[in-house]
């Protein structure tokens, strides 16, 4: 009787504990946003910026990442992140989906590659990609991941329900909005209504034009044309110009005042790079950062842009009603090639004509510029390369972000999004031999649980004979 009281007391007391611990587990798991971060580099503890939003959040905000299920760890990064946005409010809501499985959805988001995220509210989308997300780490063996600032960005661009306006110039040969389907889509996603414009044709600046964009002009423009856009950079408009190299530029006239009236000019020479790289092209420029506001982050996440055929720029110094800001520039090893009128008629370019001669500008040379009015206010973004727009280039390295950064800084966006990126350890992989992996499995399921078997038995058999 004593011996039934006492495993009844076991086991009463077994199925308390066991009640306490369920409910213990319901309690916690129903208090949203509490939870404890045990990790070292706080990977489960989102940003004051990202709650704020998570908290303001009073619409549906669905999203949908079309993964490829052979990136096993990167989807639960991104899923896990996710997951932790879900907690802190109900209605931010998110979806796994294999493309392949499901084309028609995929079909739906016009879906052209894995790691595509989709950012919907209100008929709304924001597409990240996964991409993006990831970059190098401070060591070697490390990784930055900058998920939370591209997320939390996402959910404010679709809140923001303010619609811009951009122009796309045409009529000199320039790239439009059907040659650059990418840079559109992207222009969209960040609430832009993207237009093309044809000053010869509509003869005026649309009122409202929030940016007009020039993207590498074959041909000059007449000079009514550059008087109209010249009294709509001195007005409150902002232009964001691309300059490509072009046939006979060296004589244009009427872009070389349009640029001239905020204070930029073309070097008119060639950039050749001699630092060493990967790239085995001497015209494919690597620049470096100037310090801006546009480049800091991807200086900090090392993600560089990669210009094709750039020209060199400089200052107009006898401008004073406008200052500008380098933000790309060559090495001290690069140099510009001063006779332009060779490479835009030469059907062939040898390493022989890529030679330093007497005549070319010694680096380093700047490539791109930021420019305010004498208020400190955005007006411009002049920059000596159009090839890096177009939808081959877009998307390399950091290209898209530099070009996204630049319009924000242009467009004064108040709700850029800054998180400082997570460091993350790379994953080592280990080998082991046949030998070695029979050793681990056959210890981990027969001799383990064997152990624990007899050890259970022999206390058990201890304790019945008292």
């Amino acid at each position: 009787m004593k011996n039934w009281l006492k495993g009844t007391n076991a086991v009463v007391l077994s199925l308390a504990v066991i009640g306490i611990f369920i409910v213990l587990t319901v309690f916690l798991g129903s208090m949203k946003g509490v939870q404890w971060d045990l990790t070292k580099n706080k990977k489960f503890t989102l940003a004051d910026k990202t709650i704020e939003t998570l908290k303001a959040l009073d619409k549906d905000v669905h999203v949908t990442m079309f993964s490829n299920p052979g990136d096993t760890y990167v989807n639960r990064q991104i899923t896990d992140l996710l997951e932790q946005y879900h907690k802190r409010n109900g209605k931010f809501t998110y979806e796994e989906i294999d493309p392949k499985k499901q084309p028609t959805l995929a079909q739906k988001y016009q879906i052209e590659q894995y790691g595509t995220i989709v950012f919907e509210s209100e008929g709304k989308t924001k597409n990240v990609l996964s991409y993006e997300l990831f970059g190098q780490g401070s060591t070697e063996n490390s990784y930055a991941f900058s998920g939370e600032e591209k997320f939390t960005q996402a959910i404010l661009n679709l809140a923001d329900t303010e619609k811009r306006q951009a122009y796309l110039l045409s009529g000199h040969g320039e790239l439009t909005s059907a040659n650059v389907s990418s840079l559109t889509s992207s222009l969209t996603n960040e609430g832009f209504e993207v237009k093309d414009l044809n000053l010869l044709k509509e003869a005026q600046i649309p009122e409202d034009a929030d940016m007009v964009v020039v993207l590498a002009p074959q041909n000059d423009l007449s000079a009514k044309e550059a008087d109209l856009l010249k009294e709509y950079v001195k007005g409150t408009g902002k232009l964001w110009f691309a300059l490509g190299i072009a046939k006979d530029m060296e004589n244009w006239a009427n872009w070389t005042s349009v640029l001239d009236t905020i204070g930029v000019k073309s070097s008119q020479a060639l950039v050749v790079e001699n630092r060493k790289s990967l790239s085995t092209d001497p015209l494919t420029i690597i620049p470096e950062y100037g310090y801006h506001d546009i480049t800091s982050k991807l200086s900090d996440q090392d993600r560089i842009t990669v210009l094709y055929g750039a020209l060199a720029l400089e200052t107009n110094k006898d401008v004073t009603d406008y200052s500008s800001t380098a933000l790309l520039q060559t090495t001290k090893d690069a140099y510009g090639k001063t006779n332009l009128s060779f490479f835009t008629s030469a059907t062939s370019i040898t390493q022989n004509d890529l030679k330093k001669a007497d005549a070319d500008l010694a680096g380093p040379l700047d490539l791109a510029y930021a420019v305010q009015d004498k208020d400190s206010k955005p007006k411009a973004i002049v920059i000596g390369s159009g090839a890096f727009v177009t939808n081959d280039l877009i998307g390399e390295q950091g290209n898209k972000d530099f070009i996204l950064n630049s319009i924000g800084w242009l467009q004064e966006q108040q709700n850029m999004v800054t998180i400082r990126p997570q460091e993350e350890s790379q994953l080592q992989q280990v080998f082991f031999t046949q030998g070695q992996a029979n050793v681990i499995q056959y210890s981990t399921m027969i001799v383990i649980p064997l152990f624990i078997l007899i050890l259970g038995g022999v206390i058990w058999w201890r304790r019945r004979r008292g």
